[in-house]
């Protein structure tokens, strides 16, 4: 069953999409304090630390592996470890510690806070480390000397203006957001609402519930919307398990018509697309965020050049095979070969 414009949206289940939008557990055979592997070569003095959230979640390992690949490449050693869960800033704060203690000329960081790691990485900069947060940023932006991210309020943007131009007329939302206390959780929130054009609390909005970005809180937070506004037809998603979860709660309760749109652009969420399930998402590049902070500590290394202070955008797409005008778009074709995670 495919989606049609205009609200007349067919759901279908399919394989259940893994991502979270931040971490859930630790994975990987890496100790709080970090673990080191070498690639040897002529830069083979050189260590860095990788400091990741859940390597489990399959964004997270993309960019984890993004980061590793790009450092190995040039005959770097990797120390790397990761948070336990979400929020874990303790284990965070010990291994950034230990790395300092390692004497380590960076440190790539994928923050599970945005405050409770400033004064460890105050320390470690103090140190004379390199200290690039990568898909989140700390607060204040510039306790890490770059940051190099998705812009989500330019991702939620694109599916807010595609929602307006393909969705149903006469909308009724319901926004199924992650914890708006984490920044790209907010911006894609707050960057829909721009791209639809429309204020937070707008009549168009029927209703918003917390996910944690998973398959079952994206449908049990649906279900309970729809219970209590059945007439719900446009849903903004924060991440692609979470559309899936709510098509499968409107499909259970027999509601037809009803456009999702969505952020990430994981192979299993492209599928969606593809399916007809999500109308439209807008594709990140984990990937391009670790080896964009690579590049840039070679920089550093090499002549002391320090990388732009804030964010630099690693670029997002909006993925449909519902095209509008005036809109750049890729199909879901297009997606299924660019996509990160498994296919």
């Amino acid at each position: 069953m495919k989606f049609v414009p205009r609200g007349r949206v067919a759901l279908a289940t399919a394989a259940a999409a893994a991502l979270m939008l931040t971490a859930a557990a630790c994975s990987s055979s890496s100790t709080p304090g970090g673990s080191s592997s070498t690639n040897g070569g002529a830069a083979g003095d050189v260590t860095i630390g990788i400091v990741n959230l859940n390597l489990d979640n399959p964004f997270f390992s993309t960019l984890g592996k993004g980061t590793e690949d790009a450092a190995k490449a040039l005959g770097w050693k990797v120390m790397t470890a990761a948070a336990k869960q979400p929020g874990d800033s303790a284990t965070q704060v010990t291994a950034i510690e230990n790395m300092i203690t390692s004497k380590v000329k960076a440190i790539v960081l994928t923050p599970a806070s945005a405050t409770a790691l400033n004064d460890a990485v105050k320390k470690a900069r103090d140190a004379g480390i390199l200290v690039i947060t990568v898909n989140g940023t700390l607060d204040p932006i510039d306790t890490a000397d770059a940051t190099y991210a998705t812009d989500n309020v330019q991702a939620g943007k694109l599916i807010g203006q595609w929602a307006k131009a393909a969705g149903p007329a006469d909308a009724s939302i319901a926004l199924l957001d992650f914890d708006l206390s984490d920044g790209p959780a907010k911006g894609r929130h707050d960057g829909f609402l721009a791209g639809y054009g429309i204020a937070e609390n707008a009549s168009q909005v029927a209703g918003e519930a917390l996910t944690k970005g998973t398959i079952d809180t994206g449908q049990s937070a649906m279900e309970n919307l729809l219970s209590a506004h059945p007439g719900i037809n446009l849903v903004y998603t924060i991440n692609e398990p979470a559309a899936h979860g709510a098509s499968t709660a409107i499909q259970a309760a027999g509601k037809s018509g009803v456009t999702i749109v969505s952020v990430d652009g994981a192979c299993s969420g492209v599928q969606d697309v593809k399916d007809g399930i999500i109308g439209a998402t807008a594709m990140q590049f984990p990937d391009r965020m670790g080896s964009k902070a690579v590049e840039a500590i070679a920089t550093f290394l090499k002549d002391g050049t320090r990388p732009p202070s804030g964010v630099t955008d690693s670029g997002t797409e909006l993925i449909t095979d519902h095209a509008v005008s005036g809109l750049a778009s890729q199909d879901s074709t297009w997606g299924l070969a660019h996509c990160w995670g498994q296919k």
